[in-house]
């Protein structure tokens, strides 16, 4: 979607992004616009949890917490790992961190009022 990426020179904003992208983001932050799993995801950027962890953490019950990990698995934003008996949650890759962090780092700026950076 780049130009970095396909090496054609191009600046990024004058390549559009496909169908399949933009419904793939839409999903992306539909499931984000949630409370709890927006807070669960922070704690998954963080590191792995199970679903007791997570649901004392937050303080939202565990069948709750549950169900809010098995939509952010199907949209692809976690990932699972079996430890044992446990299973361990934790945000998929990197660019969901960032994607986490900036936009919570955003709703800091805004709530704060902290002066926004140019780019």
């Amino acid at each position: 979607m780049y130009a970095r990426d396909n090496g054609s020179g191009a600046h990024p904003l004058q390549e559009q992004p496909t169908a399949a992208q933009v419904e793939t983001a839409v999903e992306a932050f539909r499931m984000l616009s949630d409370g709890t799993r927006l807070r669960l995801m922070w704690l998954l950027a963080a590191g792995e949890y199970d679903v007791s962890s997570l649901a004392e953490t937050i303080g939202v019950a565990r069948p709750s917490v549950s169900q809010h990990l098995a939509k952010l698995r199907l949209a692809g934003l976690v990932d699972t790992r079996r430890h044992g008996r446990r299973i361990l949650y934790r945000a998929r890759d990197a660019h969901v961190r960032r994607l986490i962090s900036e936009a919570l780092f955003h709703a800091d700026h805004e709530v704060s009022r902290i002066p926004r950076h140019e780019t």
